[in-house]
């Protein structure tokens, strides 16, 4: 599992007009190569009187799925500009599907290409990238008398102090990046002179929103 990458998190559209020409953009995030499919289709569809629907989508750790579509417009002006800039951006698991209303005026080549890298950009922006972090999570055991001092050294070395349970002991939900674990680990076992009262949950994706923390 990749440590952290790109991607959208929720369907968006987009439009915008070059010489009365409709470039509709709408993205959305998908898991495979069939849920792409599926989307393009749901798109030609509902779209089905337009002038061309182009697609691009990117899947996969090393983005080693990538497709795309002119659907009619000259070869290498529509889908390939599209699928660039899901490349530039390294935006991983997502699919773009640009709709085009022709306006009545030729845009030649090298406007059709800027056209719809402009309108594939502008739907993903509205969309919102976001960089995924792989977290490991951990449950901290402790005595109310050393709370104090484990919470301090969890906040000092910058991981995330999630949530705090207070029963018979304290219990602290620490999220730590993966690539971090082994010296969170390590620092631990020193604060417990040895000891281990820590457990790792396992490991979950998270996203940063408005200064909070979202898990996914």
């Amino acid at each position: 599992m990749l440590y952290e990458y790109k991607t959208i998190l929720t369907e968006a559209e987009a439009e915008i007009i070059e010489k009365k020409s409709r470039f509709i953009a709408t993205v959305r995030p998908v898991k495979s190569e069939e849920e792409a499919r599926l989307f393009v289709e749901e798109m030609k569809k509902k779209y089905w009187n337009a002038t061309h629907n182009v697609f691009a989508f990117q899947l996969g750790e090393r983005n080693e799925i990538q497709r795309f579509s002119d659907d009619g417009e000259p070869q290498g002006t529509a889908g390939m500009p599209v699928l660039n800039v899901l490349k530039a951006e390294d935006i991983k698991n997502a699919a773009v599907v640009v709709t085009r209303y022709f306006g009545g005026t030729l845009l030649g080549t090298g406007g059709l290409v800027r056209a719809y890298g402009k309108a594939a950009k502008v739907g993903l922006l509205t969309a919102g990238i976001v960089q995924l972090i792989l977290y490991s999570k951990y449950e901290i055991t402790t005595e109310y008398t050393d709370s104090g001092k484990v919470q301090y050294e969890i906040l000092q070395e910058g991981h995330i102090l999630f949530d705090t349970q207070y029963s018979e002991k304290v219990v602290f939900v620490v999220f730590v990046k993966v690539e971090e674990t082994t010296t969170f680990e390590k620092k631990m076992t020193d604060v417990f002179k040895g000891n281990t009262p820590f457990e790792k949950q396992g490991e979950q994706y998270g996203v940063w929103q408005d200064g909070e923390l979202s898990l996914l």
